[in-house]
């Protein structure tokens, strides 16, 4: 009979070996575990040191004790022993803030279950439903650290033209940088970790449309996760993007209000509260909004969110303002608010703003003019000498005016004092500064370049690039759908960086920016004056378990699915509690699965839970492993790549 100290008594005598603790003196789990599946002779040697300890997890066979690790395992793992040994991480599972106990963090907390656990799902949709596994970053450690080494990279072209060509070689600058532009297709958490090697610290501009978490996307992608798991998989994601910003670099993030207030309370614990900056409102298309008033029974916003976040809070926002080339007058037919692009500049009788926007529209600035010229024209008549005109003088005659003309004061007779110089006072003469415009709702955020259903409009990408980033700058999108991002980054001369997973990268993507290539005369080309050039590689993270995910995907019938099940068991890497052999008996259990509502469904998720997720691809590490038919081209420019 175990005394009641027993676990305390295993933990003590666990930490004495110093393999099995962590810089805290806490017990790290995985490790145990492992050693115990090797059969490891230390831990052996450690457990029988203690009698009680050793009847426990040893057999007398014929006098000879002999380790029942499957015993010892399946003790350390049950929920008993964690929760007794493990008090620390009981309370600190999903509780945490800044790595500290809830109950020692004087901020408000975002909380939620498996926060600090890592999502081992992908973004298909076959496993939008399926159970999801978190790995939690104190008791899988191993597991995490080898979903996270960098993957081998595959399929190599370079797009210059129409079609693809051979890489020979990877661009770098005079400081090791690569200087590519590069759209990878793969999961986009795997890829961003893969990037940590060569980008850590380098990118200047992060924009991400993140899934919206509404359930109503008809693209072939998970954008209905449960909130926790939402959050977890945002989280994952933006910890690691984070490392890849530059000390001056920023991150967008465009949402809308369904998951805005949620991400707004994440972004503000991954880069800090007072690193937000602000939260610029788009508006969306007709369209968009006609689809959520038929899907959500609420009233709709009408607009989307981009929550924009710098690096370091010491980092200056750059201003709104862009020099003009001289200080001839430009016309009030161009627009009102003056804007980044040279014909839409204006000046008011030849001074312009140094601050803020025009406080009327256009008409109604131009009238308010009228109207002050109106009573200046007044009190001349009067013959009112004009170096007495001061503010108070001329507010008396503009109410004396009024009542002789039986004017009410709100009526629409406004006006706008003008200085001696013709300047409304208001506003600080400059003489080299006009205001870009600010008013981001002008842009509708829905664009149709490509085929892709919500598919953003270059204008937004444009005035964001041409605010924060320059020609020497890389720009990241890892949600890359249609590649707005990258496509707008390419007209405008800058470097990027595009991820994607689905396969729709290589029909909308690829295809798009080759036709951005080909000088194709859409979006921004007009107003960039884009002739076309430049080119980009393309390349995949080396599938290995993935090739059996996309298989089972595209299978339509139970019949494919066992024919499947057979080359998995044969071939794939299968979590290690699966037995690889295929019972005959459990063949006919599983086809009969099949024959229920939404069976192939119900045996596709199956099928998935067999596969150990943590070699959906090839990591680098494996590269010389035969068994894996890595080409020598492969070997050579994934070597280019990572060195």
């Amino acid at each position: 009979m175990l005394t009641a100290n027993f676990h305390d008594k295993l933990v003590t005598l666990l930490k004495t070996d110093v393999r099995f603790v962590d810089a805290t003196g806490e017990l790290i789990i995985a490790t145990v575990r492992n050693h115990a599946w090797q059969l490891e002779q230390g831990l052996i040697t450690l457990l029988m040191s203690d009698k009680e300890i050793e009847q426990k997890f040893f057999n007398d066979i014929n006098g000879r004790w002999v380790f029942n690790y499957n015993t010892f395992i399946t003790y350390i793992s049950q929920k008993n022993f964690f929760g007794n040994s493990y008090t620390r991480f009981r309370n600190k599972i999903g509780l945490n803030c800044d790595d500290k106990y809830l109950s020692q963090c004087g901020d408000v907390a975002l909380v939620w279950p498996y926060k600090d656990c890592v999502l081992e799902g992908g973004q298909t949709r076959e496993e939008e439903t399926r159970q999801e596994l978190f790995f939690n970053e104190y008791l899988a450690e191993d597991e995490i650290s080898c979903l996270f080494h960098p993957k081998v990279l595959t399929g190599w072209k370079r797009h210059t033209d129409v079609d693809g060509k051979s890489v020979s070689d990877i661009k770098r600058d005079a400081d090791g940088t690569i200087r590519e532009n590069l759209l990878i297709k793969g999961n986009n958490l795997l890829v961003l970790h893969s990037l940590k090697q060569q980008f850590y610290g380098k990118v200047k501009l992060i924009y991400i449309d993140a899934p919206y978490n509404t359930g109503n996307d008809s693209f072939q992608y998970n954008d209905s996760f449960t909130r926790s798991t939402w959050l977890t998989f945002m989280k994952n994601r933006l910890e690691v993007a984070r490392g890849l910003l530059k000390k001056d670099g920023f991150l967008m993030v465009q949402i809308d209000n369904r998951e805005l207030a949620y991400l707004k309370c994440l972004c503000d614990e991954v880069f800090g509260i007072d690193n937000f900056r602000n939260g610029i409102i788009v508006k969306k298309g007709q369209k968009n909004l006609q689809k959520q008033f038929d899907f959500i029974d609420k009233l709709n916003a009408g607009y989307d969110t981009i929550l924009y976040y710098s690096k370091d809070s010491t980092v200056k926002i750059p201003n709104l303002f862009k020099s003009l080339e001289s200080r001839r007058t430009s016309s009030w037919n161009n627009h009102w608010r003056g804007t980044n692009r040279p014909t839409m500049r204006f000046e008011l009788f030849g001074i312009a703003p140094e601050m803020g926007q025009w406080r009327w529209a256009k008409e109604r600035t131009l009238k308010a003019v009228h109207n002050y010229k109106t009573l200046i024209a007044y009190i001349q008549k009067q013959e009112i000498a004009e170096d007495v005109l001061t503010d108070e003088r001329i507010d008396e005659y503009y109410r004396e005016y009024m009542r002789e003309n039986s004017i009410l004061e709100n009526s629409d007779f406004e006006l706008v004092r003008l200085s001696k110089n013709g300047t409304p006072e208001h506003y600080i003469p400059a003489t080299d500064k006009i205001l870009m415009s600010e008013n981001w709702m002008d842009i509708n955020v829905a664009g149709r370049q490509s085929a892709f259903e919500h598919e953003k409009n270059e204008a937004i990408l444009e005035r964001i690039l041409g605010w924060l980033t320059g020609n020497d700058n890389i720009i990241l999108d890892f949600f890359a759908g249609s590649a707005t991002t990258a496509a707008v980054a390419h007209k405008m001369n800058r470097q990027w960086i595009a991820v994607e997973q689905m396969d729709y990268v290589e029909t909308i993507a690829v295809e798009r920016l080759k036709k951005v290539i080909a000088a194709e005369p859409g979006g921004i080309s007009k107003s960039m004056n884009w002739q076309g050039g430049g080119n980009f590689l393309y390349c995949e993270l080396m599938p290995y378990n993935q090739t059996y995910m996309n298989k089972i995907e595209a299978a339509d019938s139970s019949e494919e699915l066992v024919r499947l099940w057979h080359n998995i068991a044969a071939g794939a890497f299968l979590n290690w509690y699966v037995n690889p052999e295929v019972p005959e008996d459990a063949v006919g259990d599983f086809i009969a699965i099949g024959q229920t509502e939404n069976g192939l469904h119900k045996q596709k998720q199956l099928l998935m839970e067999l596969l150990d997720k943590n070699q959906l691809y090839v990591n680098l590490s494996e590269i010389e492993d035969a068994d894996f038919g890595i080409s020598e081209e492969d070997k050579r420019l994934n070597k280019a790549f990572y060195t």
